[in-house]
C-alpha cells in the first residue's frame, strides 16, 4: 500500500513539475459575516477549468503563466470576477456579497452543476428550505428536513430517525463538526439534537463515499457549525409550542476572532405541571436542552484555529409521595458531549492541513427508587450504557493542478465503552442484598489511513480513486479491512453525465436496539472476537442533468449487500441481564433499488420531488427459521415532494407531502388460549401465547400527510427582522398507525386488529427574531 502511495504522489509531482505553472491561491468567504464558503467555485471560462474551497474556504488553482478572467461564485452570492496575470504565485483572498433580489441570473454556475460533479448519491441540505418548509411542532429540524430526500426514510411517525438505502441507524456516520455524534435524537427521537440556528451547512452522502470517509456502512452526514461573524453583532431568539432558543454571534476582535453560542430548552415540563397540580404529591415531566459554542481566532493569513462544543442532555422524570414517607422516584436520561479542537495551516500555495483533536461522550441511564417508610422497605433499579471517544485526525490537501485534487490522511480513536450495566438493591426487615449484571466497560483503539484523488483524465471524464485502510483492536482481537473506492462521471452532453461508484465499507462498532417505540436503550458495542465487523459494499449507476439551467434531475439505480449485521434474539432485550454477546443474533443483509432527484434550487418557486423504489432484506440462520425476511423499514415506494413559495421578500409559503409503503412488522396468525387461572370464563384479557408465520409478514397500512406553512417578516428600522410562522401538520389528519395490535373487545373469542394513531392534525405558531 505504502509503495502505490509513493507511486501516485510521484506522479502527481512529476505532472506539476512539467512546463511552467503558477497558482493562485486564498480563501472565499461570506463579505457579511467573514465566514468561510464551503464549496465556493473558482472558474476559468474561457480554459473551462477551475477548482472548489475546501471545508474551511481554501482553494488553489494552478494554470499556465498567461492572463485569465476568473469568475468566483456560490449559491445565493452575488458572482465576482476578476482578470488576473499569472506570472508568479499569488494570493487572493474574495469576499462575497450575499443577492439582494430574489432571482438573480448566476453567471457560471457551469463549475457547480450536478453532472460536472465526480461525485454521486451526495445531496447538500439547502438551509433555506430548513428555514421556510412546514415542521412537526414549528420545530426546525435538518435532519426532519433530510427524511423528505429519496433514499433516505423516516422510522416511526414523526421520528427523526433516518434508515438510509436499506441501513440501519448505527451505520449512519453523523459528524458534527467532524465529531461522531453516536445518538443524534431528542425527545425520544421526535426532534433531533442539531439546533438550525447554530448549523451552516449540511451534506448528506448515500454512497460512492470519498476515501477520506469511514467507520459506517450506509451514510455520511456532514454538519458544520457557524463559525461566527467575524464582521459585527447579530442575534437569533425563537419562540415556540414546545422550546425556545436564541443564538448569538460576534467579533471578540474585528476580522480577527469571532464567537458563536446558540442554545435551546423545551417546556414541556412547565406546560404540564397545572395538569399536575391536581394531583397531589405526584410532580412529573420531559425537557432536553443543548447549547451550541464555538471560537474561531486567526492567527495569521496561514494558520488558524477553531474549537468547538455541544452539550445536549433529555430528561424524563416521574416523582410520587404517598404520603407518611412512602414515595416512588423514576428517571430516564441521555445526554451527548463532542468537542473538537482543529488547526488549519496553508502550508503552501498547493498545500493544505488540517489537525483535528476530539472528545465525544454519549451516556444513559434509566432507573427507579420506591421506598416504603412504614414497612422499612428500599428498592433501587438502575441500568446505565455509554460510549466515551478520544481522538486525533489529520487531513492534507494537495492540488498541484487543476485536474488533480489530492487528500491523504488518518485517524486515531480510543473507545471506551460500558455495554449496559444493571445495578439492584434491596432492604428490608434488617437485610440488605445487591447485585450488579451485564458488561464490564471495554477499551478499544481504532484507526484508518486513506488516500484519494479527484482526477480529471479528460474533459467527459472525471474520477475519484481511492484506498481506505483500517483497523480495530479490542481484548487481544485485531481487525483490519482495505476498502477500494472508485466513482466516475462521463459528460454524454454539456448538461448530461454517467455516473457510477463502488465502494466497500466497514464497520467496528454495532447498535444493539430494541424494535420498538424509540426509546434510548440502545446499546453501543464493540466488535470482539465472538462477534465480528459489519462490512458492505456498494455499487451505483445513474445519470445526471441539468434541464433548462433551474432543474437538476438524478436518476440512480443501486445495489448493497452488508454482513455481520445484529438483532436481539427472540425474546431478549436490554434489562435481559448476563453478556450481551449471548442476546443476539449475527446475519447478514441486501439492499436495493432506484431513486429519482428533481430539484429547483433557484427562484421564486423551488423545491424537489423524490421517488424511491427499494428493497430490504436480512437473514439470520436462527431467525425466522433461516430464511430471508424484509427488515423492518423495508418500504416499497417512497414519494417525498417539498416545495416553497416567495411571493416577496416579506412573505412566503411552504408545502409537504409524503407517501409511504407501510413497514413490515410481525404479527401472530393464531393465539392458544390457556384456561383462566382465577377460574370462570376463559376471555382474552388473560392473554394467550401468539404464533407467527413469518417474520415481518404483515404490512402496516401506507404512510401519507401533507403539511403547510405561512411565514410573514417585517424589517424594523433598526435592521432587526420578525418573522412569524404559521403551519398545519397532517392538515387532512390522516390517522397513519404508529402501533397494531390484536384485541378481543367483545369478549367473544374473536381478536380483532386496532391500531394506534400519534398525531392528527396539528396547527403550529412560532415567533423569531432576529438582531
Amino acid at each position: 500500500m505504502k509503495s502505490g502511495l509513493v507511486a501516485v504522489l510521484f506522479i502527481l509531482l512529476s505532472a506539476y513539475c512539467h512546463g511552467q505553472n503558477f497558482s493562485i491561491s486564498g480563501s472565499i468567504t461570506d463579505g457579511y459575516s467573514g465566514e468561510a464558503l464551503i464549496g465556493a467555485s473558482v472558474y476559468d471560462p474561457a480554459g473551462r477549468q477551475g477548482t472548489s474551497a475546501n471545508t474551511y474556504g481554501f482553494y488553489s488553482l494552478t494554470l499556465p503563466k498567461g492572463t485569465y478572467t476568473l469568475t468566483y461564485s456560490f449559491v445565493g452570492f452575488e458572482p465576482y470576477t476578476v482578470e488576473i496575470e499569472l506570472n508568479k504565485n499569488q494570493e487572493l483572498d474574495v469576499s462575497l456579497k450575499g443577492m439582494v433580489l430574489m432571482e438573480v441570473e448566476v453567471v457560471e454556475r457551469r463549475e457547480t452543476a450536478i453532472q460536472e460533479n465526480t461525485q454521486m448519491s451526495t445531496i447538500d441540505l439547502p438551509m433555506e428550505a430548513v428555514e421556510k418548509l412546514p415542521v412537526f411542532m414549528g420545530e426546525r429540524d435538518i435532519l426532519k428536513t433530510a427524511q423528505l430526500l429519496p433514499g433516505i426514510q423516516s422510522g416511526s411517525e414523526g421520528t427523526s430517525g433516518l434508515f438510509v438505502r436499506g441501513g440501519s441507524p448505527d451505520q449512519n456516520l453523523i459528524l458534527l463538526d467532524g465529531v461522531p455524534v453516536y445518538n443524534a435524537n431528542h425527545l425520544f427521537g421526535f426532534f433531533s439534537v442539531f439546533n438550525p440556528d447554530a448549523i451552516s451547512s449540511v451534506s448528506i452522502m448515500k454512497g460512492g463515499f470519498p476515501a477520506r470517509y469511514g467507520g459506517r456502512l450506509s451514510s455520511v452526514i456532514d454538519v458544520r457549525m457557524k463559525e461566527g461573524n467575524l464582521k459585527e453583532f447579530e442575534g437569533d431568539l425563537s419562540v415556540g409550542l414546545i422550546a425556545a432558543k436564541f443564538a448569538v454571534q460576534g467579533p471578540i476582535k474585528k476580522d480577527t476572532t469571532s464567537y458563536m453560542i446558540s442554545a435551546r430548552r423545551t417546556y414541556i415540563d412547565a406546560l404540564i405541571q397545572p395538569v399536575l397540580i391536581a394531583a397531589e404529591g405526584i410532580s412529573a415531566g420531559y425537557y432536553f436542552y443543548d447549547v451550541n459554542a464555538k471560537v474561531n481566532h486567526k492567527i495569521n493569513k496561514n494558520h488558524r484555529i477553531f474549537a468547538s462544543a455541544y452539550l445536549g442532555n433529555d430528561k424524563a422524570y416521574n416523582n410520587e409521595n404517598y404520603g407518611d414517607g412512602d414515595r416512588l422516584q423514576a428517571s430516564l436520561r441521555w445526554g451527548n458531549l463532542t468537542s473538537a479542537l482543529r488547526w488549519n495551516w496553508r502550508m503552501s500555495e498547493r498545500l493544505f492541513s488540517n489537525t483535528t483533536f476530539t472528545y465525544s461522550n454519549y451516556d444513559l441511564a434509566v432507573g427507579f427508587e420506591e421506598e416504603y417508610a412504614d414497612e422499612d422497605y428500599n428498592y433501587f433499579y438502575e441500568y446505565s450504557s455509554g460510549i466515551r471517544d478520544w481522538a486525533i485526525k489529520y487531513d492534507l490537501d494537495f492540488i498541484p493542478n487543476p485536474n488533480h485534487y489530492v487528500r491523504l490522511g488518518g485517524n486515531y480513536i480510543y473507545h471506551t465503552f460500558n455495554p449496559g450495566v444493571s445495578l439492584y438493591e434491596a432492604s428490608g426487615d434488617g437485610e440488605e442484598e445487591s447485585s450488579e449484571t451485564g458488561g464490564q466497560k471495554v477499551y478499544a483503539s481504532e484507526f484508518f489511513l486513506y488516500a484519494e484523488d479527484d482526477w480529471k483524465i479528460t474533459d467527459k471524464l472525471k474520477v475519484n480513486a481511492g484506498v481506505h485502510f483500517s483497523g480495530f483492536n479490542t481484548e487481544g482481537e485485531t481487525y483490519t479491512s482495505f476498502q477500494p473506492r472508485l466513482a466516475a462521471r462521463f459528460l454524454l452532453t454539456d448538461e448530461l453525465a454517467l455516473k457510477g461508484s463502488y465502494v466497500q465499507m466497514a464497520q467496528f462498532i454495532h447498535l444493539l436496539s430494541n424494535a420498538g417505540i424509540g426509546l434510548p436503550t440502545d446499546l453501543w458495542l464493540p466488535s470482539t472476537q465472538l462477534i465480528e465487523p459489519q462490512w458492505s459494499q456498494q455499487g451505483a449507476v445513474g445519470l445526471a442533468y441539468t434541464w433548462n439551467k433551474d432543474f437538476e434531475i438524478s436518476l440512480e439505480g443501486y445495489y448493497k449487500e452488508m454482513r455481520n449485521v445484529i438483532e436481539y434474539k427472540d425474546g431478549a432485550s436490554f434489562a435481559g441481564g448476563g453478556d450481551w454477546e449471548e442476546q443476539i443474533e449475527v446475519g447478514n443483509g441486501t439492499a436495493y433499488g432506484v431513486e429519482l432527484f428533481i430539484q429547483r434550487k433557484f427562484g421564486r418557486f423551488s423545491g424537489w420531488l423524490g421517488y424511491t423504489l427499494s428493497w430490504s432484506n436480512r437473514q439470520f440462520d436462527n431467525l425466522n427459521g433461516g430464511g430471508v425476511f424484509p427488515y423492518r423499514f423495508d418500504r416499497r415506494h417512497d414519494i417525498s415532494f417539498a416545495a416553497t413559495c416567495d411571493f416577496n421578500e416579506m412573505q412566503d409559503i411552504g408545502f409537504v407531502w409524503v407517501y409511504g409503503t407501510g413497514n413490515a412488522v410481525s404479527m401472530p396468525i393464531a393465539t392458544f388460549e390457556p384456561g383462566n387461572p382465577m377460574g370462570g370464563q376463559q376471555n382474552n384479557w388473560w392473554g394467550g401465547l401468539n404464533f407467527y408465520d413469518e417474520r415481518n409478514g404483515y404490512r402496516m397500512p401506507a404512510y401519507h400527510r401533507m403539511d403547510i406553512s405561512y411565514n410573514t417578516r417585517k424589517y424594523y428600522e433598526n435592521g432587526a427582522l420578525r418573522t412569524w410562522s404559521f403551519g398545519v401538520y397532517n392538515i387532512y389528519n390522516r390517522q397513519n398507525p404508529f402501533y397494531l395490535y390484536f384485541q378481543d373487545r367483545n369478549f367473544d373469542d374473536r381478536n380483532e386488529l386496532y391500531q394506534i394513531s400519534l398525531f392528527p392534525l396539528m396547527p403550529y405558531v412560532s415567533y423569531n427574531l432576529k438582531f
